[in-house]
């Protein structure tokens, strides 16, 4: 019969290949927490300070397929945006082939020039760059006016834009194969506030969630800018947070 210590070599062998897929699940550190939503889909949450509103933690997206990743929203901080890079590399083995800034607020680009120095190509609405350009903010590269089609490995990715809302240039990803929509901050977490309206199209809002809603009747999880994802009803909560009373 096998020695003992054989045998629990043999155990500790088998315990880290029945865990091992479980490393790429989530990761945490004070400056960036990943979670593993479905099946080549996580969520990254950054902290940006805010006059207004504090310590906000903000959403991005990052999908995955055959060794490839996209990651929507940078980080706000360069350094954080190299921690996520730097994650992706090693925990999920993949190279990020794009980043897709949301729209040109701070919480969607405020990490982009790390991503530009790796060589990462970054899209976005010409509406986002030319508002980038006139902040001085790190510009993105390649424009696109309403929808354009990527693809990470095998898979879809389609980035849109909608309509004005949060603010006249916010975009959306779609990723079909998962049926995930990552709204940014054009969709508000349930029971969320209406937040920081200082460029926002208030009157465009609802229809323009509307008919995102209408569009991809089939999407199972949503993630906002800021917040908690779930269903569509965030969808139907933005919409009825900014329909007139």
């Amino acid at each position: 019969m096998p020695k003992l210590p054989l045998l629990l070599g043999l155990a500790l062998v088998i315990s880290a290949y029945l865990v091992s897929p479980a490393v790429a699940q989530s990761y945490t550190s004070p400056t960036l927490v990943v979670e593993k939503l479905k099946n080549n889909v996580y969520r990254h949450t950054t902290f940006l300070q805010t006059e207004s509103f504090g310590k906000v933690p903000c959403n991005g997206m990052v999908v995955v397929d055959k060794k490839e990743a996209i990651v929507f929203d940078t980080p706000g901080q360069d350094s954080t945006s190299a921690e996520l890079l730097d994650w992706i590399k090693s925990t999920l083995g993949c190279r990020v082939v794009a980043v897709i800034p949301t729209h040109f607020h701070a919480d969607c680009l405020g990490g982009l020039a790390e991503f530009h120095r790796r060589g990462i190509p970054s899209y976005a609405g010409h509406a986002t760059i030319r508002a980038a350009a006139a902040e001085k903010y790190v510009v993105p590269q390649r424009g696109f006016d309403n929808v354009l089609e990527l693809k990470v490995g095998r898979k879809k990715v389609i980035l849109e834009f909608p309509g004005e809302g949060h603010t006249r240039d916010n975009t959306i990803g779609y990723f079909p194969s998962e049926k995930v929509l990552f709204g940014g901050c054009l969709i508000k977490e349930v029971d969320a506030s209406k937040g920081y309206l200082g460029d926002a199209n208030v009157a465009a809002w609802p229809a323009t969630v509307a008919k995102l809603k209408a569009k991809y009747p089939d999407v199972q999880v949503v993630i906002p800018g800021h917040g908690q994802p779930g269903g569509t009803a965030l969808l139907d909560y933005t919409i009825q947070l900014f329909e007139p009373k």
